[in-house]
């Protein structure tokens, strides 16, 4: 029989003296737990009020669970209990043996006696119980005396583990002033030892920084608001300690702490305030449209959202020429222009500016009014502007045939400032590359100066720019729209080349073709055709035209009978002319070719018949006349090759020493038909050109060119009238290069030719709108010297005009 005994940290144990009903229910009650069974007749008489013998079957173990405490301390092995068979009579010759959890290792039993220590440490909180297993051995033969069984060792929990949060530090976040008793975070503590035993992990929360602003309730850890109108403005951060403390709260408690760090979120409860109440602002009259003039500022002590700022112009003189607007990440209001300003109309504004917070709490309209007020002085500021020009856009219309020179509009700009300053006027040559206007530098005439063609160009639109005399830099510019009007300067002609056929077999009056035409002009009242034939075919025997009346016309035949042998082609001449003012008209031909068809009209052939030699032509007669061409071949031969050698230039030996250039021309010169062929003195003063004499011509030959001169009055007394004379000069020294100069100038075309330098002539440099740049003639030596002196760049800023 198995016997088990423990008291606590104490070596005394149970023997078989104890009484052995104490033992028989102790060993009855172990017995229905391990799930040993249990003899019936025992249990009869364990529970029967009968006497009985004490009398028992032999069993085989008799054990209870052991219990012992946590973390002790002590220099010797923990005493645990004592296992003990009835078969065991103290001789030795029993041996107990120890398996299962911790066996050896934690726990060690005496094989002779059977007692059980502890000799590590033990804690509840790592193992709450070790599950063992005892066996009783014949210690000479080793043959199991008892059955082996399982028990159980539970550790008892002592309190040795303070309340701990896990989470913290905790974070927590509470509007401003919140009610008192606003939750604000919940805080947990959790404690290792046993719930279920004693007091050990019964927690109780208290508050040991944060008052009194703040409270904790000592069962939930609700941590709640203690104070009323607690101001973010004024203290923002709070850090809030909270304790734990087992034991419930009682004196010997193990206690852990955490921190809680509440912010104070922001609400609405400050309306905004402009620290300034007159602002002094100043402005450029030329500033730009929508440029800062400055800046207001309307401070806010909240923040976020609650601090946003909307400005606005709430009266003032300056309402319509500036604005305000907000800038979202500052909050400052930014005031822009918003018209054009002018000193001379207006020196200063005056605004009056709003402030005030778009999103509001109505539990704290009762600390508003939440907006606020200030004045702005504005000062404008003069500059020296350039000049304006009014209107400030041309739209001229002029016809085509305008004479060159002719003002066609006049541009008017006036210096804005006071002082008002003198004003030129230019164009733009990138906006006329072409060069076919003309501006008048001081009285702003523009004028022509190329004939207009709409045909080419419809609509020139240019710039034209005004300086100050006083200030170069000051360029102001206004565009010219040009609508070139169209007049009747283009004949209609037909737009292909017509060619027709007849039938041999054509009936009079069968038509055989309808021509159209075309105008490069543009009449108002659209453009409208008339044909007839030409006068020298007025009288056509063989064909006439009927005008459809729709800008086309219709060709028919007058006879019948055509014959490819008597006539195989006509050219009919037709007159066009259109309805313009005054009518111009120009003449077309049909080709109109007779061919061979059949009955229903188609054509089967336009070739005529091969010419055939008459029979009675000889052989001889043939011989003859080919004997005669080949003879006028030979003499046109001769002719060429004479003429060819006479008019062989002189050829030099080349062994003969040159040091001239002398060119030698086998036609004589015109003499003082050469010298009087061109009259300098009409440039010189044209009046007395025109009072004078007839205009000397040339005996020898006729002008190639006429001088444009003829269209342009010869009074050059008034200014417009030299403009226009110049002007025409210009044009026609611009257009003909080979013209018969009016004055003395000479032209030499291959000036430079194969010279380092290239051509250092100026008459083309009315072709290019850019300015020419000599300064490479100081690279060039000193044969160059004066030249890179005279056309090399010079010290300070070029001239505009």
């Amino acid at each position: 029989m198995w016997t088990s005994g423990r008291m606590s940290n104490a070596k005394n144990w149970l023997g078989l003296g104890m009484s052995l009903y104490f033992w028989g229910l102790m060993d009855l009650t172990t017995t229905v737990l391990s799930g040993t069974p249990t003899p019936q007749g025992e249990l009869e008489a364990l529970l029967s009020d009968k006497p009985q013998s004490h009398q028992r079957t032999k069993r085989s173990w008799v054990w209870n669970q052991f219990f012992v405490l946590e973390e002790y301390t002590g220099t010797d092995p923990l005493y645990v209990g004592k296992l003990h068979s009835d078969m065991d009579r103290g001789d030795g010759s029993i041996k107990y043996i120890l398996s299962g959890e911790g066996a050896g290792i934690v726990f060690t039993i005496d094989d002779t006696t059977g007692d059980i220590h502890a000799i590590q440490r033990l804690d509840r909180e790592e193992r709450a119980q070790y599950t063992l297993r005892a066996q009783a051995l014949d210690r000479r033969t080793g043959r199991p005396m008892e059955p082996e069984s399982e028990f159980i060792i539970k550790i008892q929990d002592i309190n040795d583990n303070e309340p701990k949060f896990l989470d913290g530090p905790y974070v927590a976040t509470v509007p401003e002033m919140s009610p008192v008793g606003t939750s604000v975070i919940q805080v947990t503590a959790t404690d290792a030892d046993d719930p279920t035993y004693g007091n050990s992990a019964r927690v109780v929360y208290s508050i040991l920084q944060g008052q009194p602003y703040f409270s904790v309730d000592s069962k939930t850890g609700i941590i709640r608001t203690a104070l009323m109108n607690m101001d973010r403005e004024a203290k923002e951060y709070y850090e809030v300690i909270i304790q734990a403390k087992d034991m419930g709260g009682q004196l010997g408690g193990l206690a852990g702490t955490t921190t809680v760090n509440i912010t104070l979120s922001d609400v609405n409860d400050n309306p905004p305030r402009f620290p300034q109440k007159h602002y002094q602002m100043s402005v450029l009259e030329s500033a730009p449209i929508s440029s800062t003039v400055g800046r207001v500022f309307a401070k806010d002590l909240d923040e976020g959202i609650n601090a946003e700022m909307k400005y606005t112009i709430v009266d003032g003189d300056g309402a319509d020429a500036f604005d305000i607007s907000t800038d979202p990440n500052f909050q400052v209001g930014i005031i822009t222009v918003k018209k054009p300003l002018s000193f001379e109309s207006k020196k200063s504004y005056t605004l009056k500016v709003e402030g005030a917070n778009p999103h509001l709490e109505m539990r704290f309209l009762n600390l508003g009014p939440f907006q606020d007020t200030t004045t702005v002085h504005i000062s404008v500021e003069d500059v020296d502007e350039p000049p304006v020009f009014e209107p400030g856009f041309y739209f001229v219309e002029v016809p085509e045939d305008v004479a060159i020179g002719t003002t066609i509009q006049i541009i008017s700009a006036k210096d804005p400032d006071v002082t008002n300053n003198s004003i030129r006027y230019s164009i733009d040559r990138s906006s006329d590359s072409g060069r076919f206007f003309y501006v008048d530098i001081t009285t702003g005439a523009l004028m022509t100066a190329r004939p207009l063609d709409r045909e080419e160009f419809s609509w020139h639109n240019i710039t034209v720019l005004a300086m100050e005399m006083n200030n170069p830099s000051q360029v102001g510019s206004v565009p010219v729209t040009i609508k070139v009007l169209d007049v009747n300067d283009n004949a209609p002609e037909f737009p292909r080349f017509y060619e027709a056929f007849v039938c041999e077999n054509a009936k009079a009056g069968q038509l055989i073709q309808t021509v159209s035409a075309v105008d490069q002009d543009d009449p108002r009242n659209g453009q409208h055709f008339y044909y007839s034939l030409a006068p020298e075919a007025a009288n056509n025997p063989n064909f006439t035209i009927r005008d459809n009346q729709d800008n086309t016309a219709r060709i028919l035949t007058r006879r019948s009978g055509f014959r490819q042998q008597e006539q195989s082609v006509f050219y009919l001449p037709i007159l066009i002319a259109d309805s313009g003012q005054p009518v111009l008209s120009s003449t077309g031909t049909l080709t109109i070719q007779v061919c061979s068809c059949d009955d229903d009209g188609h054509v089967m052939s336009c070739s005529p018949e091969a010419y055939m030699l008459p029979v009675s032509l000889s052989r001889g007669a043939l011989i003859a006349i080919l004997a005669c061409i080949f003879v006028l071949l030979v003499l046109v031969l001769l002719i060429l090759s004479m003429r060819r050698h006479r008019k062989q230039p002189y050829i030099i030996d080349d062994e003969e020493n040159i040091h001239e250039n002398i060119v030698r021309y086998d036609d004589e010169g015109g003499g003082e038909e050469d010298t009087e062929a061109f009259d300098i003195a009409a440039m010189w003063n044209p009046r007395e050109a025109q009072a004078g004499t007839a205009p000397k011509t040339r005996q020898d030959m006729l002008p190639e060119i006429e001088s444009l001169s003829r269209y342009v009055p010869q009074t050059c007394a008034v200014n417009s009238t030299v403009h226009s004379y110049v002007l025409a000069k210009l044009y026609e020294a611009d257009m003909d290069l080979w013209a018969p100069p009016f004055d003395s100038l000479q032209t030499y075309m291959f000036e430079g030719d194969g010279s380092v330098a290239g051509s250092l002539s100026s008459l083309q440099s009315a072709t290019s709108d850019s300015e020419q740049n000599f300064d490479f003639l100081t690279d060039w030596g000193p044969r160059f010297r004066k030249l890179a002196e005279l056309y090399g760049a010079s010290e300070g800023p070029a001239p505009l005009w």
